[in-house]
């Protein structure tokens, strides 16, 4: 997926389910209840336990999302989800090697960046769209919302302590799409394996903002 394609998904989506598991089973289990709650974009963070295989296993059992990779630091954390068919990859910063490296391979790759000058820099690299991260240090919508008027040709994705209830009004601000984590899997439905709980917070979510863009 290169930049113009994820530019087209994203937009239409809206959302990113932000995955990062102690362990390969529960990570794929969390991607498989926001998936059943109808979110098609999911991020494995490379923080989780066999990350790669995890990826190259969800590419398989649900068709129906892109899957890629997320923090993303190094030029062999990205070659390693390129090959897993990583659809897209995160990195928390902003790296031209990095960037250009996924160009190459026609993978969108979308950094993180956090001031204005970040921001430009990021975009200039060749990104497919910026993270905002972390949104919620730099005041969340009112930050976005500053944003918009000088960096408005952006598309930025903001992260970072999202809140399901925050995510329309942040597409409202001017984001393209919301990257969401722990707002998703609160830790006491993880404990209790409540994955019923997980899909119908997915599904509010998705509808929320489908009514917020209709």
């Amino acid at each position: 997926m290169d930049r113009t394609q994820w530019l087209a998904y994203i937009c239409q989506t809206k959302a990113i389910a932000v995955i990062r598991a102690p362990s390969h089973e529960l990570g794929r289990k969390m991607a498989c209840a926001v998936a059943t709650g109808g979110l098609t974009c999911l991020e494995i963070t490379w923080t989780t336990p066999q990350a790669a295989q995890l990826v190259t296993q969800l590419r398989s059992e649900l068709p129906e999302c892109q899957i890629g990779a997320g923090t993303l630091l190094s030029l062999d954390q990205l070659e390693e989800a390129y090959q897993a068919g990583a659809q897209f990859c995160f990195s928390p910063h902003t790296s031209v090697t990095l960037t250009q490296a996924a160009k190459a391979r026609s993978l969108a790759f979308i950094p993180g960046a956090l001031t204005p000058s970040e921001i430009v820099l990021a975009w200039q690299t060749g990104a497919a769209s910026v993270k905002v991260f972390p949104i919620t240090a730099m005041g969340g919508i009112s930050y976005l919302r500053s944003l918009q008027g000088p960096l408005s040709h952006i598309p930025l994705i903001p992260t970072g302590g999202v809140r399901c209830q925050d995510a329309a009004a942040m597409l409202q601000a001017g984001a393209i799409a919301v990257g969401l984590s722990g707002a998703l899997f609160p830790p006491a439905e993880i404990q209790q394996a409540n994955w019923t709980a997980i899909s119908r917070r997915a599904a509010q979510l998705v509808a929320s903002l489908n009514m917020a863009q209709s």
